[in-house]
């Protein structure tokens, strides 16, 4: 194995930032419960109150509308569930919508029965679509309660972006409320609570470089909001129980800082990200990269070899010293068919390989790349390919 590793990986983990392992061994040195009155305890309230600020400067909400989670995944759970409340008055969710290119955290259906999800197409480029979700939204049985529509802002695979204001006002049209899965958008691209935007967005610490564990809900208002997953002693307002996770807290203000500062700079990752994409068609000029016609993150290219399992490759490239998914790595290290691609209309495809970089991505690291694949685009073509 090469001893000098690209990481292209981002999507499934962003290595963890300076800046965050100050904040999270600092915070661990905060000995108190923040939820306890004397002067120590009120220092850790301070940092999980500077925590929620950061946060709520990444996407311009409310720090009191932020509450904090164990994940993306614990969020996703939170709000995918028919019992909220209005105050303490109780309300309805009638049926959930998601998009069948949903990360499996909201395409599961979260907390409602099976029966009660209905699924979303998209097109061939990955977007979703507006009419399908208009006319399913315009037969919601209101009787039964509002409609929840559940999406990504952009896909974790193709990295294509939604159109967001465009979906939130098809669901504000019907009288719904629209939680956005923002993990791989954050800091990626702008995102404004202050606009026609969602209700809710979950946001994940180590997609942003922050550490792994923690996460959070961030709500547009605190009018209502989904009944406690965890319950306990009553923090993050009643909406989360349980001591809060304070150096993980830390980390995630500081990365959200970070991924704030880095829209400044997102067109050169861009660019970089295009240079990959160069070489994959100079290398490989029958390779297929997947929602290039749709607006897509600046970070992330997926793509498909044809002749060849994207399973066998990402091993090559791993093997060579360069460190690529195979769609997403979500579920439990699973390769194989990819359940975006199959929404999207490539049956036929078996499998793609996701490059995903970040700021510190270099141009060494686009040359391992490319040694890596000359590689294998020679052995598949029999040695006929230079390399």
């Amino acid at each position: 194995m090469a001893a000098v590793r690209a990481y292209l990986d981002y999507n499934a983990s962003a290595p963890l930032l300076a800046a965050a392992r100050e904040a999270v061994v600092a915070a661990l040195d905060v000995a108190a419960n923040p939820s306890s009155v004397h002067g120590e305890g009120r220092a850790a309230r301070r940092v999980i109150e500077d925590a929620r600020r950061q946060v709520a400067a990444l996407v311009n909400a409310q720090p009191q509308h932020v509450v904090f989670t164990s994940g993306a995944t614990e969020a996703a759970t939170t709000l995918l569930v028919p019992d909220w409340q209005m105050g303490k008055a109780p309300l309805r969710m009638g049926r959930l919508y998601v998009s069948t290119a949903d990360h499996p955290c909201l395409l599961g259906g979260g907390r409602f029965p099976a029966d009660q999800v209905t699924r979303i197409g998209v097109d061939r480029d990955g977007l979703l679509d507006l009419d399908e979700l208009a006319v399913a939204l315009a037969a919601h049985d209101k009787g039964a309660g509002l409609a929840l529509v559940a999406v990504h802002a952009a896909n974790n695979e193709t990295g294509v972006v939604q159109p967001l204001e465009e979906i939130a006002s098809v669901v504000k049209a019907a009288g719904g409320v629209l939680v956005l899965d923002a993990v791989q958008a954050a800091g990626r691209i702008p995102l404004d609570m202050s606009k026609p935007c969602a209700d809710y967005l979950i946001l994940s610490a180590h997609k942003m470089g922050g550490p792994k564990g923690v996460g959070a809900i961030v709500a547009a208002a605190d009018l209502m909001m989904p009944r406690p997953l965890v319950t306990g002693g009553g923090q993050e307002k009643g909406h989360r129980g349980g001591t809060e996770n304070l150096a993980g807290i830390a980390g995630l203000g500081a990365a959200a800082a970070a991924a704030f500062e880095g829209l400044a700079s997102i067109a050169g990752v861009r660019a970089l990200r295009d240079r990959f994409e160069a070489v994959v068609l100079e290398l490989v000029p029958d390779a297929v990269i997947f929602g290039r016609a749709a607006p897509r993150l600046a970070n992330t290219s997926f793509f498909a070899i044809p002749g060849l399992k994207a399973e066998t490759a990402q091993i090559a490239f791993d093997l060579a010293g360069v460190a690529l998914s195979a769609g997403s790595a979500c579920s439990s290290g699973k390769v194989g068919a990819s359940h975006v691609l199959t929404a999207m209309g490539f049956d036929e495809i078996q499998g793609a390989l996701r490059v995903s970089i970040g700021q510190a991505t270099d141009t060494h690291d686009l040359e391992l790349f490319r040694s890596a694949l000359a590689g294998i685009a020679s052995r598949r073509s029999g040695g006929s390919r230079a390399a």
